[in-house]
């Protein structure tokens, strides 16, 4: 192998991490946005666990992340805008971000 394949395979595993650990980051903010919402609206501790599966499979509706907005948003209905929803989401991403970086 020569020092191009080298830097080329470096460059390729670095990518492939740097996605990985975006998912995850991505992964987590989902569900501690869900654990904050879960929390307004008042879920039963028995009910916070599949309010958080539900969160996580909005997300996949489409790309990006408007769908779970969508999704909390009107899940919280008159207890929250939809612009402090993206608000929290945007502080708690910077939360998962954290965490998933500390856990690798």
């Amino acid at each position: 192998m020569t020092t191009f394949d080298d830097r080329e395979n470096a460059y390729e595993n670095k990518f492939a991490h740097d996605a990985e650990m975006r998912f995850k980051a991505e992964a987590r903010c989902n569900k501690l946005l869900a654990l904050w919402a879960a929390g307004k609206i008042g879920k039963a501790e028995d009910q916070i666990d599949a309010y958080v599966a539900e969160v996580i499979k909005a997300d996949f509706e489409e790309a990006g992340h408007d769908d779970v907005i969508r999704k909390v948003a009107g899940d919280l209905g008159d207890l929250s805008s939809e612009a402090e929803v993206r608000a929290k989401r945007s502080e708690l991403l910077a939360v998962a971000q954290e965490q998933v970086v500390k856990e690798a």
